[in-house]
């Protein structure tokens, strides 16, 4: 496995690999990889040449009272996970490269960054869709692979895609889950053991919500009280930040259902935000 640090010489290498006709696969993280991330990883090494993943905990995404300097970082187990992934490329680039003195652009998808998410974290998705951006530029990928779990940042960056021209294909893949339905996730490593036990609650109550409106048996307009009243009766959970049902597209709450819909929760188990999300059909 190749590491790169220097955003030039990354550039340099994609170029190579694309002029010699290999499609490249992507994969972005922030690191403390697990078995989320691996499927992602899998998926690009199948449909792709050459697999680039990055590791770069970004501080444009974090907020002054976020968990930046206390995000895991366990790098040795991170690279030793990718070897045997047969991952080609790991980019790793130095914060100080990436933004260098006087860096002062920035990227923001409007009309998707402020809802949900964003309500509660403002200027996340700003260094969200500016690191994207800057990855993409460096990478230059064919396919970039991202996780549903995470699905306003996916279509968010879906969205920078489309708008601004980039020539990569966005790929979205469903989410990972714990044998009992927790949706894997670094923050999960936050977690004490009756914490990690309450969190189901969120997986548990997802269900519970898409069978009810596919069997009929909840109107639009009762989802959000119901999905509420189910979360607020684990014990732990300190804050319901959102639970409701969303356009998938727009983020705008739903009071009819239509094809499409997704059911999405942000909430703090103790003093550990979590998020998770569904996608519900109706035929």
């Amino acid at each position: 496995m190749e590491r790169i640090r220097i955003p030039r010489i990354m550039q340099e290498t994609s170029k190579k690999l694309l002029y010699k006709s290999k499609s490249i696969g992507f994969v972005p993280t922030m690191g403390a990889l697990h078995e989320g991330h691996l499927s992602l990883i899998r998926r690009a090494r199948v449909e792709n040449n050459i697999v680039v993943v990055s590791i770069f905990v970004n501080p444009l995404q974090f907020g002054p009272k976020e968990d930046f300097d206390a995000y895991p970082r366990p790098i040795d187990r991170d690279i030793e996970i990718l070897q045997k992934e047969q991952t080609d490329i790991l980019f790793m680039p130095d914060a100080a490269l990436m933004y260098a003195e006087g860096f002062c652009t920035f990227v923001e998808v409007e009309g998707l960054s402020n809802k949900l998410c964003g309500a509660f974290r403002p200027g996340h998705f700003r260094g969200v869709a500016t690191v994207v951006c800057k990855l993409l530029n460096i990478v230059k990928p064919t396919n970039l692979y991202l996780g549903q779990k995470d699905y306003q940042q996916a279509m968010i960056i879906k969205r920078l895609c489309d708008d601004l021209n980039i020539d990569t294909n966005v790929v979205i893949c469903r989410t990972v889950r714990e044998p009992d339905g927790l949706a894997m996730s670094s923050r999960n490593l936050y977690l004490n053991e009756a914490e990690r036990k309450a969190a189901v609650v969120i997986s548990k109550t997802l269900t519970h919500i898409s069978d009810a409106i596919i069997k009929g048996r909840i109107s639009c307009t009762e989802v959000p009280s119901m999905m509420h009243r189910l979360l607020r009766e684990e014990p732990l959970v300190s804050e319901v930040q959102y639970a409701g049902i969303f356009d998938p597209h727009t983020f705008e709450p739903l009071t009819e259902y239509k094809r499409g819909n997704l059911l999405a929760i942000a909430l703090k188990i103790g003093t550990i935000r979590l998020i998770d999300n569904m996608l519900v059909e109706i035929k």
